[in-house]
C-alpha cells in the first residue's frame, strides 16, 4: 500500500503526513490559492484519471509519464545508454502497468533527479526497481521522504556510469543538475536538463531562472558559472522537463549564446 501522503500541487511525496509542504512554502514554488491539499499513490491509482504513457522523446531517450501529468506534470526520460537504461528526473504517477511497461524496455540500473520539484516518488521509483537515487547534496534539505536508495553526492561531477554524468550547475536550487550524455543524439552528445536550463519556445535559446512561477531571475554570477561548466562539453540536443521539450540542434551553442544574453540584461552583482 503506497498511502505515503502526496501534494496534489507539486507532487512531493512525504514520509509522514503533516499540514505544510515546504516545497510549496518555498519562494520558488507556491501554496494554491485553494490552499494545501494532499493525496495518496492508493488514491490516485483508484480514481481511474491517470494512464501511463511511454512515447520516444529522441534517439535512444524515452519519456516516462503518465496522461493527465499529475501535479506539476514533468516527464521523466529513459536513457538507453550502453552502460544500461537510466531513468532521469521522475514522474509523479507510477503504477504496476508503468511499471511493467519500463521493465519491458529493459529496466533501470539507476535514477537521478535535476531538483527537488521532481523528487516526487522517487522512493516509489526506486523501490519498483531496485536501484539507487542519486541527489546531489546541497539540496538534502528538500527530501521529504529519507529512504536507505538515495545516495547523495558532492562536488561538481559524478560519472554514474562510464558513459552518463552529472554536472551541479547550481541555477534554480544549489543542487541543481543536468545529466550529460556525449553517446546521445547518434555520438553528437545529449544534455538533460529539467528545469536547469530551461527549453522554453523559441528553440534558439533556453532560460535561466531561480523561479519560473514566481518569476524571479537567476543570479549572474551562477548563470555566467554554468555556462563556464557547459562550456566543457559538446551537446547536440537539450531535452528539457516537458513531453517535446526539446532543443534538437546545435544545444552547445543555443547555452552558450543564452547565457550571454541573460547576462546583458540582469544587472551583475560581481
Amino acid at each position: 500500500m503506497s498511502t505515503e501522503p502526496i501534494c496534489q500541487a507539486c507532487g512531493m511525496q512525504y514520509a509522514v503526513a503533516r499540514d505544510d509542504c515546504p516545497i510549496c512554502e518555498d519562494e520558488r514554488q507556491y501554496v494554491p490559492q485553494s490552499g494545501q491539499r494532499w493525496t495518496n499513490l492508493e488514491t490516485l491509482r483508484a480514481s481511474g484519471d491517470y494512464t501511463p504513457r511511454i512515447e520516444e522523446q529522441g534517439p535512444g531517450i524515452i519519456g516516462v509519464g503518465s496522461t493527465p501529468g499529475f501535479a506539476i506534470g514533468e516527464r521523466a526520460l529513459l536513457v538507453q545508454a550502453k552502460s544500461g537504461n537510466f531513468l532521469w528526473d521522475c514522474a509523479a504517477y507510477i503504477d504496476d502497468a508503468l511499471v511493467a511497461q519500463v521493465r519491458e524496455l529493459g529496466g533501470i540500473t539507476g535514477i537521478a533527479i535535476s531538483h527537488p520539484h521532481y523528487y516526487t516518488t522517487m522512493v516509489e521509483w526506486a523501490h519498483a526497481f531496485d536501484v539507487p537515487i542519486y541527489l546531489h547534496e546541497g539540496d538534502q534539505q528538500w527530501i521529504g521522504r529519507p529512504d536507505p536508495a538515495v545516495k547523495l553526492w558532492s562536488g561538481t561531477t559524478l560519472d554514474v556510469a562510464e558513459d552518463l554524468r552529472l554536472i551541479n550547475l547550481g541555477v534554480h536550487f544549489t543542487g541543481g543538475t543536468v545529466l550529460h550524455w556525449p553517446d546521445g543524439e547518434h555520438g553528437h552528445g545529449a544534455l538533460l536538463s529539467g528545469d536547469i536550463v530551461q527549453v522554453i519556445g523559441d528553440r534558439t535559446h533556453v532560460g535561466f531562472m531561480y523561479s519560473y512561477p514566481n518569476l524571479i531571475p537567476e543570479r549572474p554570477h551562477v548563470v555566467r558559472r554554468a555556462a563556464e561548466l557547459l562550456a566543457g562539453y559538446r551537446f547536440e540536443a537539450i531535452y528539457g522537463a516537458w513531453w517535446d521539450a526539446i532543443v534538437r540542434t546545435d544545444g552547445f551553442e543555443v547555452v552558450q549564446r543564452s547565457a550571454k544574453r541573460y547576462l546583458a540584461q540582469v544587472i551583475d552583482e560581481g
